[in-house]
């Protein structure tokens, strides 16, 4: 019996010793700032910070919010990050955190706000400023009702911070939206404490003096939010649609393609990285750009193909700027955006079609002069000589295309046969500017 004694009380000795040595050594806590408006980049920043935390096993996460809200899917995308982390996290309110920043706070698993601080105000709004279509509102209050019976908390408050004709007897009348002081937060249980700063925080979640380590944004993430900026996404997008215009001009495969295809692989691959563009977009992305190579290279003009294929094109660009949870200034923003590219793309090829002629440099890519069909001028003389001429196709002739005929590069077309890039080709008849080639065998 003595002896069982005896090991129960070092038993004891050594959990009280832990016990001192878990209070001394409380882990590391990572501090995460969500300031300013939530936009689309700030979501991958602090999914990282929950990923990395959980990884290294933190002893927990706190979030500093200071924002006046913002894009409701970042929100929601957090939300979604915060609500499956296994560490721990809590929502600091230093000092207001509005619209999609109380979203944010409510899925955390504790509110704590500084004196002053301020937490509601969430129904979404267009981009007008004026309240949304009644569906986005109704969803808006789904989510923070679910919320708040997540944490334990009265819904009907979490629905009345984004609707403002329901009202909390007590709280406020109906007419207006409930927007939280920290005296009011406490007194409806939406707030654990009142803390004055950091060390407050952390004493208030029984990790006082544990190491708090600040998550810095990384140049991934630096690199995406310029890209998603609105001012940097027309330039992506002008840029993109005048390099393969020159290209398809130019008939031939080199920088524009590359430059085409780099420009618009970067719009498209930050609004996947960021979840707003799926495979939704990426067919319809592809089917525009099938819809205009039938009208470049199948049906010389532009007619029904070509506006089809400018529809989806124009369609696969906003949607990818949308997320799952578009609010109306989300649309118009994305539709400012397709605008601006398409002002930016006019606007450049008008340049270089009025400046272009009196380049000294360039003055011999374009005719100077010009005549009138009435003075008996045509387009292009005939060239009966060209007639039996040899040749190699340069592109694929859709029948139109380029061909390469005694050194000099001329723009062909079939009868209506595919003739592959490669291939010796023969003229057959030479129609002022339209020269027409068939088939031969080497």
């Amino acid at each position: 019996m003595r002896f069982r004694s005896a090991r129960v009380t070092l038993a004891l000795v050594l959990a009280g010793t832990g016990s001192l040595a878990a209070q001394a050594n409380p882990g590391v806590v990572y501090r995460v700032d969500v300031h300013g408006t939530i936009e689309n980049g700030l979501a991958p920043y602090v999914t990282r910070a929950v990923h990395e935390a959980n990884r290294i096993g933190a002893a927990a996460i706190y979030l500093d919010l200071d924002t006046p809200g913002g894009r409701v899917d970042a929100a929601e995308r957090i939300a979604d990050a915060l609500r499956a982390s296994k560490t721990p996290v809590y929502a600091f309110v230093n000092p207001r955190a509005y619209s999609a920043g109380a979203l944010i706070a409510l899925a955390t698993r504790g509110i704590y706000m500084r004196p002053g601080a301020v937490l509601g105000a969430a129904t979404p709004v267009d981009g007008q400023g004026t309240k949304a279509a009644e569906k986005y509102v109704s969803a808006m209050r789904g989510e923070f009702r679910a919320l708040a019976e997540a944490q334990g908390l009265d819904p009907r408050i979490a629905e009345a911070m984004v609707d403002e004709n329901l009202g909390v007897p007590g709280l406020v009348e109906p007419g207006q939206l409930v927007t939280l002081s920290t005296s009011e937060a406490l007194k409806v249980k939406y707030a654990k404490a009142e803390v004055e700063d950091e060390s407050a925080l952390l004493a208030q979640v029984g990790l006082a003096g544990a190491e708090v380590k600040r998550v810095e944004i990384n140049w991934a993430e630096i690199v995406v939010r310029f890209l998603t900026n609105p001012l940097v996404s027309p330039l992506l997008l002008s840029l993109g649609v005048l390099a393969l215009l020159a290209e398809i001009k130019a008939g031939t495969h080199g920088l524009g393609l590359l430059v085409g295809f780099v420009t618009l692989g970067l719009f498209f691959g930050s609004s996947l990285i960021l979840g707003l563009a799926g495979l939704e977009e990426v067919i319809l992305l592809g089917l525009g750009v099938m819809a205009v190579a039938v009208e470049v290279f199948l049906l010389p003009g532009f007619g029904v193909a070509g506006v089809l294929g400018a529809l989806l094109i124009g369609a696969a660009i906003v949607l990818a700027m949308l997320g799952n949870f578009p609010t109306g200034g989300d649309v118009v923003q994305a539709l400012a955006v397709l605008g601006a590219s398409i002002f930016i793309t006019l606007a450049v090829a008008y340049a270089w079609l009025r400046h272009l002629p009196n380049s000294r440099r360039f003055s011999g890519l374009i005719h100077q002069d010009s005549a009138q069909a009435a003075q008996g001028y045509v387009s292009a003389l005939p060239r009966a000589e060209l007639v039996g001429k040899l040749g190699v196709a340069l592109t694929d002739l859709r029948p139109a295309g380029v061909a390469n005929i005694d050194g000099e590069k001329l723009d062909v077309v079939t009868d209506g046969d595919y003739i592959a890039s490669g291939a010796r080709v023969e003229i057959v008849r030479s129609e002022g500017y339209r020269h027409v080639v068939r088939s031969v065998q080497s």
